[in-house]
């Protein structure tokens, strides 16, 4: 039985996709905003998520970049109200498998999930990120290892998270905002000094004059930004 995050927050259209789903063998967990879908793939295995963009708390295109950072095969399949070009584009930019604009047809939608489920059994991994190299430091994303200027330690799960994050968007401003949404899976963003500290904590880790640095710099009142 194929396990199905489900992803959609007008309860209608909800129901009628849970039920079609159900009806064809599978297990549907859903959820009707951003996020408690970050927190249920977080803590359950599932085999597609089918993600709507404008969702309440956290936007589905952070919840696939969210995802994305922390699995690479999982097939996503966009089911969107916005139908421009520049709107799919984004999507699968993210890293989405598929993208379905509303309204649909529904034997169309069932046909394009079961291609991706049959896809995802037998597929290759992504391409992905899974080390890095800048300014003599290493950074293996998938053993969660670095080498930086006191020689090799191990990192957490959310210096992973964030590193890639930063990394990906290197030689671009990426911010506060952005980066606890994706990263944290935050709504509502806490006054804390949580990512400063993280910054400071890269900073000891890959440049060699910390008070100075070239690679992981702040931009006051905008975000964080990697160079290299």
């Amino acid at each position: 039985m194929n396990r199905i995050l489900l992803v959609e927050d007008e309860s209608s259209l909800h129901d009628l996709l849970k039920m079609n789903l159900e009806m064809d063998g599978n297990r549907v967990i859903g959820a009707k905003d951003g996020p408690s879908a970050i927190q249920k793939f977080n803590d359950q295995q599932f085999d597609l998520v089918i993600l709507d963009i404008m969702i309440p708390g956290i936007d589905g295109l952070n919840v696939c970049e969210n995802i994305r950072l922390k699995n690479q095969e999982v097939p996503i399949l966009f089911l969107s109200a916005k139908n421009r070009v520049e709107d799919r584009i984004a999507g699968l930019k993210k890293g989405a498998d598929d993208y379905i604009t509303k309204p649909f047809n529904l034997e169309e939608l069932q046909l394009r999930i079961n291609n991706l489920l049959k896809r995802g059994v037998h597929q290759q991994p992504h391409q992905h990120l899974r080390e890095f190299e800048f300014g003599g430091n290493t950074v293996n994303f998938e053993k969660h290892e670095a080498k930086g200027v006191n020689g090799h330690f191990n990192l957490t799960k959310k210096e992973v998270l964030l590193l890639k994050l930063l990394i990906e968007h290197k030689n671009e401003v990426v911010s506060r905002e952005k980066i606890l949404q994706t990263v944290w899976g935050y709504s509502v963003y806490p006054s804390t000094r949580t990512i400063d500290n993280f910054i400071l904590s890269f900073r000891k880790y890959f440049e060699l004059d910390p008070k100075n640095p070239k690679h992981f710099l702040a931009i006051r009142g905008v975000g964080y930004i990697f160079e290299c």
